[in-house]
């Protein structure tokens, strides 16, 4: 079926305040999804895959920070989707690279974490380069990158399978890199090893984006019926509310 980017991410919205995002966590995920899909990245199939999980987040600790210098720090993100923390994790990186030049922060446990490339242009947007690296799959192993030149409004991004074995290291772990004075796109250049290569260029996200603007987006509709079945939470729960309140003062 048929939908305009704004019923979509208002259906969006919904679905993660209904499943206990927090005021702004909930903005972020349906922009990180709305992102990728209307740049021709298949952020519904990413949600498609994700949808499953999303509600357990509000249930798992938030984010911690096990390792912080000037330049560096290592973040546990106890298992929570990218779409619930990601983006204070780029943040972070922003931050260090503003005042040191350059930093490294690397993500653990962190699942879905395709998404992190609508905080990573916001990162590029506001003058400093920035570039994400990490690894999918047990038996056949993907390696994903996507960087930004500072400055620029569209990322680059590449995928390939590689054939060097994934370490239990890598697993659901992320590294970012944010750089004030290094043009960080050059690091997707083709790993030796690497095979059925997709690279996807800044040019091309752009183009990909007036499609979506132009003709809108095309969601499979089981999907959009269970998006608006878990949204459904937020209206019962302001009916309830509502009704408490009513007539009283």
């Amino acid at each position: 079926m048929h939908v305009s980017m704004i019923e979509l991410k208002a259906a969006l919205r919904r679905c993660f305040e209904a499943t206990g995002y927090y005021v702004g966590n909930y903005e972020d995920a349906a922009n990180m999804i709305l992102w990728l899909e209307k740049h021709g990245l298949k952020g519904l199939d990413e949600l498609q895959r994700a949808l499953p999980y999303i509600g357990d987040d509000s249930s798992k600790p938030l984010s911690t920070v096990i390792y912080e210098d000037s330049t560096s720090a290592i973040i546990d993100s106890n298992g929570r989707s990218a779409l619930n923390c990601i983006a204070a994790s780029v943040d972070l990186a922003h931050a260090k690279a503003l005042e040191n030049g350059i930093a490294t922060v690397t993500v653990h446990n962190c699942h879905n974490r395709m998404f992190i490339l609508k905080a990573l242009t916001d990162c590029g947007r506001r003058g400093i380069s920035v570039a994400a690296y990490w690894k999918n799959g047990n038996q056949t192993v993907t390696e994903h990158t996507a960087a930004i030149k500072a400055g620029e409004r569209y990322p680059s991004y590449s995928e390939a399978i590689t054939s060097l074995p994934a370490n239990a290291e890598d697993k659901q772990t992320m590294t970012i890199v944010c750089s004030s004075r290094v043009d960080l796109t050059s690091s997707l250049q083709q790993s030796k090893g690497n095979r059925n290569a997709r690279y996807i260029s800044a040019e091309q996200i752009r183009l990909n984006k007036e499609h979506s603007v132009d003709f809108g987006i095309d969601i499979d509709e089981t999907l959009w019926a269970e998006i608006n079945r878990i949204g459904e939470g937020v209206l019962v729960e302001n009916s309830e509310r509502s009704r408490q309140g009513a007539g009283g003062r």
